[in-house]
């Protein structure tokens, strides 16, 4: 975790040397070890460092190699072996593995220019700046777990990783985007993934590059998710074996140090992280320390999350905190809480009491991994799957499908659709289109027509997999990174997310859906000998009553004081006082978060 900015001025005019410390000085919450900047003529950077692996100790940035071509960058580069043979191949043979992640950065782009995004794994977001061509070049990882923000004021470019400092510039507007707050109210965040709160602000897409020069601005995208074929392996016991080779890359990768944290529920998903980091570290380490972390609720609600977690922590002889979520700031008092985020968000209260846990935690670690992902890479999408293995004519494929799926499971799929045809059950009601919104407001920005675009579109044209393919489309996950990359760095913590590999993501969309996606069979059967088998023979048990909705019913829901700027986007007086569901608090919520921001917002 670090921070970044860089400040250039493409027609060559001297830079504002004051500005870009008072940027720097910004970004001090981010990186607490380091701080400090370089002006090479017409450009400028600042970057502050969170230490946490081994060769941040020597992490020295505004970095260069030569004194023509600078980099900064939140970066953690994987697959580091390749990388650096790959350099080596191309004649840098001072390439090493002992090199730290900014370096190798810049080692790639020095020999393949702006295609050096094409050799690089991880989570990264980074500017280089290429004096002798007088252009900057910046890139965001490929699923968009760094964020990065820029504005083209003139000549002027200012792009780093953090939206307030950004914001710092003089030359940027206090002026609202009308299409990011429309998002933010009918979804709770940001459909189109180039834009921001601010007009002037934009952001770089996931898997996108840019490039300014003084005559053009090019962005590109430079990787797309493939659309893999099933995998169809001899033995059965292959598709485990290479599930854990790849997991074990993953956390190989995301665990340089040897001492992590892992948010831990009760779950198999999360403590197959656990189980696997626990090996890891066992092997490479004589002493080191994985703490789990779960969040629970003791009177709230019904939580079981309390008891599975304890048996596989104790399982795997690892410690175990829980954070107790009972007595969390209710939604009804939303005005005792201070929470000053760089754009909107759902839940004030929600967002101040995670900053506040997480810096508690910081004492322990620096790095925490977070175990989303499985739920949507392995869907269990099975009429697809048979659909193309009818089409495709696979036969023995087709026996093997049907086969693998009766001998692991008791009942065929489609035995439980006809079930609940019959008794008559329903899915919950879709959420509904607000109400609330102003009427002009509603029809300048086209709701009507973002909200049915929103509900078509997380479906790909992938054959086996569609909706868990889609599932990780561009922005698909931008407001889980981004909402993560705040709360850490203001806690002075660094989330992982081992199952957003490329590697491993790939797989997962990859696998046969009959049988190994049904309840997760792939991962349960993978870690039948690393976790207790009351783990792995859980069903998935979400909480049965939302939190936050029973404490709305206990407490009421907060009432709505209207800042100037919100009757712009809301009709305060159609907001429901009370909402009656869980889904109708949700979207209640949203014009009170986006009031709460406007009233919390600052000229910087």
């Amino acid at each position: 975790m670090s921070g970044f900015i860089g400040l250039v001025n493409l027609d060559g005019a001297p830079l504002d040397r004051g500005l870009l410390a008072r940027m720097t000085a910004s970004l001090a919450f981010r990186g607490p070890d380091r701080q400090a900047m370089e002006v090479a003529g017409n450009a400028g950077f600042g970057h502050t460092l969170l230490r946490i692996t081994g060769e941040t100790e020597r992490d020295s940035q505004p970095l260069t190699l030569d004194g023509q071509r600078w980099v900064v960058a939140d970066a953690r580069v994987d697959a580091r072996n390749e990388l650096v043979a790959e350099l080596r191949s191309q004649g840098d043979d001072r390439a090493t593995l002992e090199a730290t992640d900014a370096e190798l950065i810049l080692r790639a782009y020095c020999v393949w220019d702006e295609a050096c995004v094409a050799h690089l794994a991880g989570d990264f977001t980074f500017l280089v700046w290429d004096a002798p061509r007088q252009r900057l070049f910046g890139a965001r990882d490929q699923l968009g777990i760094k964020p990065f923000f820029y504005a083209r004021l003139g000549a002027t470019i200012v792009a780093g990783n953090t939206l307030d400092c950004i914001r710092l510039h003089p030359g940027v507007s206090r002026r609202l985007n009308d299409a990011a707050i429309a998002d933010f109210l009918l979804f709770g965040s940001l459909v189109e993934t180039s834009i921001t709160a601010f007009a002037q602000i934009d952001r770089l897409p996931p898997a996108h590059s840019i490039t300014w020069a003084a005559d053009f601005t090019r962005r590109r995208r430079y990787w797309t998710l493939p659309m893999d074929e099933p995998l169809h392996f001899k033995r059965p016991q292959e598709y485990s074996e290479r599930f854990r080779e790849l997991l074990r890359a993953s956390l190989a990768d995301r665990l340089r140090m040897p001492r992590a944290a892992v948010l831990m529920s009760g779950g198999v998903d999360s403590t197959t992280l656990a189980a696997g980091a626990v090996s890891l570290l066992r092997e490479r380490h004589e002493d080191f320390h994985l703490q789990a972390i779960t969040c629970v609720y003791d009177r709230l609600v019904p939580d079981a999350e309390r008891h599975y977690a304890r048996l596989a922590a104790d399982h795997l002889r690892i410690p175990i905190k829980y954070d107790v979520r009972d007595d969390e700031t209710s939604i009804a008092d939303w005005s005792k809480v201070s929470a000053r985020t760089p754009e909107p968000v759902e839940s004030p209260p929600a967002f101040a009491a995670g900053v506040e846990f997480l810096a508690r935690m910081a004492g322990d670690t620096r790095v925490i991994l977070y175990g989303e992902g499985p739920d949507n890479a392995l869907r269990y999408e099975w009429r697809p799957y048979l659909s193309f293995l009818i089409a495709r004519r696979q036969v023995r494929a087709l026996g093997r499908a049907l086969w693998s799926e009766l001998s692991m499971h008791p009942r065929m799929p489609f035995w439980s659709s006809l079930r609940r045809l019959a008794s008559g059950a329903r899915r919950e009601p879709p959420e509904q289109f607000p109400r609330w919104l102003n009427d002009d407001f509603a029809a300048r920005c086209a709701c009507l027509d973002r909200w049915h675009d929103y509900h078509r579109r997380w479906r790909s044209p992938q054959a086996t997999r569609p909706i868990g393919h889609g599932g990780f489309g561009e922005g698909a996950w931008q407001s889980l990174f981004e909402g993560c990359d705040v709360d850490g760095a203001l806690g002075q913590v660094e989330f992982r997310h081992p199952f957003f590999d490329l590697r491993l993501l790939r797989y997962m969309l990859a696998v046969p859906a009959m049988p190994w996606c049904r309840n997760k069979r792939l991962i349960r059967a993978a870690m039948r000998s690393a976790l207790p088998a009351a783990v792995l023979d859980r069903r998935k048990t979400p909480l049965r009553l939302n939190p936050d909705f029973k404490r709305v019913l206990a407490s009421g829901f907060p009432k709505l004081s209207p800042a100037p700027a919100l009757v712009q986007y809301v009709n305060p007086a159609a907001v429901p006082s009370m909402p009656e569901s869980v889904l109708e608090m949700r979207s209640a919520m949203r014009p009170l978060g986006l009031n709460h921001w406007l009233q919390n917002l600052t000229n910087n």
